[in-house]
C-alpha cells in the first residue's frame, strides 16, 4: 500500500476557511473538521482580556479543578426537569435552605426561592413579588392601581431600572451625594414614598462604590412611616454582592431577615458566592410574600412541577457548583476568603493614597463612621462596612498641579498591559466626578496588588512602603523608591515584629474582628523570618 496522501481536510491551519464560511453574517453551508472549527473559535479568543486582570468584573473567574470537573459531568443537565433528576433538585432545596439560614430567615421553616440565571433575574421577581402583593391590597380596599412606583437610589445598576420598566413601574430614582457615600439617602428616599409605592429596591454593595445601603436605618424610617401614615412598604434587598460578603466578614450587621420590612433577598452566585456565571438566588422571608398567581404548575416534562422563574430551562451544572462552594467552605472557609478578600483592598487603598496622586471614594479602608480623603489613614480599630472594591480617582492636587491630567489614559497604559480598569462616572447628580475600580476577588494576593500599582517590589512586601505615609505631593516614583530603599534584613525578630505591627495599624488589621475593641495587632515570624511573615488576618 502506497503512503496515504495528505489532503486539504486533514490540515488545521492549511485548510483555510472556505468561502461559503468566510461571511460571518450568513449561516454557513458546509461543514468543517471538529478540530478546525475549535482551533477557529480558540484562536479568535485569544484576543479577549485575561479574566484575572479584569479588574472591573464582579464575576468569578477561577474555581477548583473539583468543581470544574463537577460543572462538565453534569453540563447536559436541565435543572428544571426535577421529576428526571431528582437528586439535583434535592441539592437545589438544601442550597435554598442554606441560603435562609445565612440570611437568618425564620428557624423552623422550610425556604421559599429558587435559583435564576443570576441576581438581575433575582431582582426581576422580588419587584414582581412586591408589584402583585401591593395590587392586591388596592384591590381588596376598592383603590387604583394604575400607577404603581418603587423607589431606589440612582446609584442602582441597570437591573433594577429594567425591573420598572419591564413591568410598568414608575422608577422614583434617590438622588445620591458625597454626604450620602453616593448611594442612597435614607431621608430623601422616605419623602418619595406615597400610597402607590409598591416598595423599595436597598442595594447591598454598590457597583459604583462598594457602599452598603443602610438597610436597617431605612426599616426603621418605613417603620415610623407605618406608624404615622399606615403605609406598610416592603423591602427587596439587591444583594447582588454583598449577601455573600456581609454574613462572614460582617455577622452582626443587620441587613437581612432580621431587619422588620425586608421581605425578599437577590443574591448573584457568581460573583462573591464564588462560582462560575451564570447563576443567582432569590429567596423570600416567607411563603405569603411570593403571591400564588405567579407560580405555574407544569406537567409536560414526567411529573407536576411549580415554577415561578422568568427563564425556564436552566443548566443544573452551576447550581451543583455552588453547593460544592457551600459544602467545600462552609462558613470558616467563606469568611477567610472574604476576610483576605478585603485585606487586600484595603492595601490597595492605603497604597493607592499613600501616592498623593489617587484618593480613594471607597471608604473600607477607614475607621467605622470616618469618610472621604485622608493623606494619613491613622490606626483603625473598626472598618467601615463594603464590599471588596477600590473606587479611587485623582486628588484635587494632582489635578491642580496637572489641569490636562485625564484618567482615560491611565487605564489605557494599563489596558496595553493587560489590565482592565473601568473609568466612568458617578451617578447622576455626582457625574461630574469619574472613578476608577478595581475589585479585588478570590484569585487577587498581595502579588496581585504590587503588580497592580506597577511598583518594583521584587523581595519587599508593597506594605514596607506604608510605615510612613508619603506627602500628598508625593508619586508613584518617591513610592517605589521607598520601597526599594526599605530593608528589614538586618533587623532582629523583636524589630520586624515592631515593623510590622506598624504597618498592620496603618491598615487596620486587628485581630479578633470588626467587633474587637483595643486589640493589637498579632503576627508571628515563620523560620527566623526567612519566610514570608504569617499573619493572623480577621476583618
Amino acid at each position: 500500500m502506497g503512503k496515504r496522501r495528505m489532503t486539504q481536510v486533514d490540515m488545521t491551519y492549511g485548510s483555510g476557511v472556505p468561502e461559503t464560511t468566510s461571511d460571518v453574517h450568513s449561516f454557513p453551508e458546509t461543514s468543517m473538521p471538529a478540530r478546525n472549527a475549535y482551533q477557529l473559535i480558540h484562536d479568535s479568543l485569544k484576543f479577549d482580556g485575561e479574566p484575572t486582570l479584569n479588574c472591573a468584573t464582579f464575576l468569578t473567574t477561577w474555581m477548583e479543578p473539583e468543581a470544574e470537573k463537577l460543572i462538565m459531568e453534569n453540563l447536559g443537565k436541565n435543572r428544571v426537569d426535577i421529576d428526571e433528576y431528582e437528586a439535583t433538585e434535592r441539592i437545589h432545596r438544601r442550597c435554598l435552605a442554606h441560603l435562609h439560614d445565612l440570611w437568618n430567615g425564620k428557624k423552623g421553616q422550610e425556604a421559599t426561592g429558587t435559583v435564576v440565571v443570576g441576581s438581575s433575574e433575582g431582582i426581576m421577581l422580588g419587584g414582581l413579588a412586591m408589584k402583585w402583593r401591593w395590587r392586591q391590597r388596592r384591590q381588596a380596599e376598592g383603590k387604583d392601581t394604575s400607577r404603581p412606583n418603587i423607589v431606589f437610589g440612582a446609584n442602582a445598576q441597570v437591573a433594577l431600572e429594567k425591573t420598572a420598566r419591564y413591568f410598568d413601574i414608575e422608577s422614583r430614582l434617590v438622588p445620591v451625594s458625597a454626604e450620602s457615600h453616593y448611594c442612597l439617602d435614607t431621608q430623601k428616599a422616605l419623602e418619595m414614598i406615597d400610597e402607590n409605592t409598591i416598595g423599595m429596591f436597598v442595594i447591598l454593595g454598590s457597583t459604583y462604590t462598594g457602599h452598603y445601603e443602610n438597610v436597617m436605618e431605612m426599616s426603621q424610617l418605613l417603620e415610623k412611616l407605618k406608624a404615622e401614615k399606615g403605609l406598610d412598604i416592603p423591602i427587596h434587598v439587591d444583594g447582588a454582592s454583598g449577601a455573600f460578603v456581609a454574613p462572614f466578614a460582617h455577622p452582626d450587621l443587620h441587613w437581612d431577615f432580621r431587619v422588620p420590612h425586608v421581605v425578599s433577598i437577590s443574591t448573584s452566585g457568581h460573583k462573591f458566592g464564588l462560582t462560575y456565571p451564570g447563576i443567582g438566588w432569590v429567596v423570600w422571608r416567607a411563603p405569603e410574600f411570593l403571591p400564588d398567581g405567579l407560580t405555574f404548575e407544569l406537567s409536560y416534562l414526567g411529573g407536576v412541577e411549580k415554577t415561578f422563574t422568568l427563564n425556564f430551562s436552566h443548566p443544573a451544572c452551576f447550581m451543583l457548583a455552588q453547593y460544592y462552594q457551600f459544602i467545600r467552605f462552609g462558613r470558616e472557609g467563606y469568611a477567610r476568603v472574604m476576610n483576605a478578600c478585603l485585606y487586600h483592598a484595603r492595601l490597595l487603598s492605603v497604597a493607592l493614597e499613600a501616592t498623593g496622586v489617587y484618593q480613594c471614594i471607597s471608604d473600607i479602608h477607614r475607621p467605622r463612621g470616618t469618610y472621604g480623603f485622608s493623606a494619613d489613614p491613622a490606626p483603625n480599630e473598626k472598618f467601615n462596612f463594603g464590599l471588596p472594591e477600590v473606587a479611587f480617582r485623582f486628588t484635587d492636587w494632582f489635578i491642580e498641579q496637572h489641569p490636562k491630567a485625564n484618567q482615560d489614559v491611565v487605564t489605557t497604559l494599563m489596558r496595553v498591559r493587560g489590565w482592565i480598569i473601568p473609568n466612568y462616572p458617578l451617578p447622576p447628580d455626582a457625574n461630574r466626578l469619574r472613578v476608577m475600580r478595581v475589585v479585588i476577588k478570590e484569585a487577587s494576593s498581595e502579588d496581585f496588588v504590587n503588580r497592580l500599582t506597577m511598583l518594583d517590589t521584587q523581595s519587599q512586601s508593597l506594605g514596607e512602603a506604608l510605615s510612613t505615609p508619603l506627602p500628598k505631593n508625593s508619586s508613584t516614583s518617591n513610592l517605589a523608591h521607598t520601597i526599594a530603599q526599605s530593608n528589614t534584613s538586618t533587623m532582629s525578630d523583636g524589630q520586624k515584629h515592631s515593623h510590622w505591627k506598624s504597618i498592620l495599624d496603618k491598615i487596620g488589621e486587628l485581630k479578633g474582628g470588626e467587633c474587637a475593641k483595643n486589640q493589637q495587632p498579632e503576627m508571628k515570624l515563620v523560620d527566623g523570618g526567612r519566610r514570608k511573615t504569617v499573619y493572623e488576618k480577621s476583618c
